[in-house]
């Protein structure tokens, strides 16, 4: 008898294949409530997982991933809005997306005065209600997750039940996953997800799209459990990664780029440090003893700057006494530089001497 894991497993009725992701996890169509379908697809995980081991480890796996991939698919609002529109969805969803604040009061996770507090708290120290929320531990981890992944419209998953994916792993930058905080969960609709307690950096999103040439997309996780991912996968000491085609790269990506320019800069600056204080010692320092011949042209140089002085003040004074005395004014000017020059010559034949 041919093993049908939809109808045995699962107790599908449905003959038509493919199913939908409705049909899959045996959900009327077009369900809204993110809440709903995330239940219905923990049961039918745990029931598969069951059968994970000896003969139909394969079946078993398979199906898994299809599960999972439908969940995703149903509680992103993006992906589910353009996934029900080619199952040919007339009319609006009735989805609604909330605030954080107003899932955890409407779903009655926590009372409106502890929700005040958080808020109150995150704002004062700069964090992220849902941040806060877990600091406070207004509820368990994954129920903070959860709404909070609804809030911004984005699935939910836990680790425990989808691992991180081991062929895209080896191939994302240590460094990138560590400062980014996420893992690569799998490839949905042609998409590569990426689990993170938050949105994944669109720069590093753009630059994992042109690695891997695939769209991706974040996918909310509770953050101890992609801090045991990052640890396993990608320690501190982990510097290189395994690129598509299989070899060793050390290439930097852009986080590893960043973290080299600065490391560039500091040195840089050590460096002009360095060779001001050069500058400021060697300026403190007693001058060398000139030689004797360059002596000698610093002493010319001197004698024709103490000339050149001479001549113009002694021409300048016999010009304002030949104008006091009514010489005119050329014959001033005359006397009054032959004057000068003579008594500069004088000077300059004396100095020369010594």
């Amino acid at each position: 008898m041919v093993l049908d894991v939809y109808k045995d497993w699962l107790g599908i009725e449905e003959v038509q294949r493919p199913l939908n992701h409705y049909q899959l996890l045996k959900l009327k169509p077009f369900e809204d409530n993110t809440l709903f379908i995330r239940k219905q697809y923990r049961q039918f995980n745990a029931h598969v997982k069951k059968y994970a081991t000896g003969e139909f480890i394969d079946q078993s796996q398979a199906l898994l991933n299809e599960l999972a991939q439908a969940m995703l698919c149903l509680t992103d609002a993006e992906r589910k809005a353009e996934y029900d529109a080619s199952l040919g969805r007339v009319g609006e969803s009735t989805y609604k997306q909330k605030s954080f604040e107003d899932i955890l009061v409407s779903g009655k996770i926590c009372t409106p005065e502890q929700v005040k507090k958080a808020v109150a708290y995150a704002d004062a120290v700069g964090l992220d209600v849902y941040q806060a929320a877990l600091q406070h531990k207004l509820a368990p981890p994954e129920t903070i997750m959860l709404a909070y992944a609804e809030s911004i419209g984005l699935p939910f998953i836990s680790l425990e039940d989808i691992g991180v994916d081991a062929e895209f792993a080896p191939q994302i930058p240590p460094l990138m996953a560590r400062q980014h905080s996420f893992v690569p969960v799998m490839v949905a609709d042609g998409k590569l997800l990426l689990a993170s307690p938050a949105p994944v950096n669109p720069d590093v999103e753009q630059e994992l799209r042109m690695l891997f040439d695939m769209p991706i997309r974040s996918v909310i996780c509770v953050p101890n459990q992609v801090n045991e991912a990052i640890a396993k996968y990608y320690p501190k000491d982990a510097k290189q990664f395994v690129a598509r085609d299989g070899a060793e790269s050390t290439a930097m990506s852009a986080a590893e780029a960043l973290e080299q320019a600065a490391l560039e800069r500091k040195a840089s600056r050590a460096g002009r440090k360095k060779e001001k204080e050069k500058e400021q010692k060697a300026s403190q320092e007693p001058a060398a003893p000139l030689s004797e011949e360059a002596a000698k042209q610093r002493l010319q140089s001197a004698i024709v700057a103490s000339n050149l002085t001479i001549m113009a003040t002694m021409g300048a004074a016999y010009f304002k006494t030949g104008l006091a005395t009514g010489t005119s004014i050329g014959v001033s000017v005359t006397i009054g530089i032959l004057l000068g020059a003579a008594v500069g010559g004088a000077t300059y034949m004396f100095l020369s001497r010594r």
